[in-house]
């Protein structure tokens, strides 16, 4: 009877590992609501209780553990490993990834700014690629996703070439001049919170921030998706606005980015 009982265990935790490792990240590969309901909340919640970590803190492990030191293709690697082999987070991932890249290397930017750091993946690919004396400020709200992306920037050895903010971009984007010497961007990735992207982007214009030809480049506008932030950008005589079609970060949920040229 105990031999039963402990058969019944393992076929049962066997089903169970299949079931959260396998199947249901299959099953939700293709539906959006889905595929962030089950990787961003029950997943996400479910190992933090488990592990007595957040999901942050276990990517910096991941890191720490197996990138190169001072490498950071070998750190952008890593996560993305991490992400599809053992954990789902919302960078921008390694598909949308290359598009970020282009946009980086066509517009080469003299001043760059991106909003909303997370654990600072994208910061890395952006910083790898910018050029010699260019120095990109990434705002981050969240202070313990600042902390771990911090650590993740210099192990990428970027620190001498970013600039981490912390605070809500709308108090921070009106003091870019006076606090960091910022005349305008070049480029402007965003990746924050996506009902910030119109307001944040409005702000970036009535502060002066924008000039003739400067870059915006829009994460996620599908997938959770910015309705209004299209709307704008895409009807707007400021701006010409291109759809990058792709998918949402590590699944087959369709996703994309909004590159937008501000006009004058």
């Amino acid at each position: 009877m105990l031999l039963g009982v402990l058969s019944a265990c393992v076929v049962g935790a066997a089903v169970l590992y299949a079931l959260f490792f396998w199947l249901i990240p299959a099953a939700v590969q293709h539906n959006a609501w889905a595929a962030l309901l089950w990787h961003d909340v029950i997943v996400e919640r479910f190992l933090d209780f488990v592990t007595s970590s957040t999901r942050p803190q276990r990517l910096l492990k991941a890191v720490q553990k197996k990138a190169i030191r001072g490498d950071p293709q070998s750190v952008i690697s890593t996560i993305d490993n991490f992400c599809r082999s053992s954990e789902w987070a919302m960078n921008v991932g390694d598909e949308k990834g290359t598009i970020l890249d282009s946009v980086v290397c066509e517009v080469s930017p003299g001043s760059a700014l991106e909003l909303g750091t997370y654990c600072g993946y994208s910061t890395v690919r952006i910083a790898r690629l910018l050029p010699p004396g260019t120095k990109l400020i990434t705002v981050e709200f969240n202070p313990d996703f600042a902390k771990v992306a911090r650590q993740v920037i210099e192990f990428a050895g970027l620190q001498d070439k970013v600039l981490l903010v912390e605070g809500p971009s709308g108090d921070l984007i009106p003091k870019m001049r006076d606090q960091f010497g910022i005349t305008t961007f070049d480029l402007v990735f965003l990746d924050h919170w996506k009902d910030r992207y119109l307001p944040d982007t409005k702000l970036l214009e009535e502060c002066g921030l924008l000039q003739k030809g400067s870059v915006l480049l829009a994460d996620n506008v599908i997938c959770p998706g910015t309705p209004e932030y299209l709307a704008y950008v895409r009807s707007s005589p400021k701006y010409e606005s291109k759809y990058f079609k792709s998918h949402l970060e590590y699944t087959k949920v369709e996703d994309g980015l909004e590159k937008s040229i501000f006009l004058g």
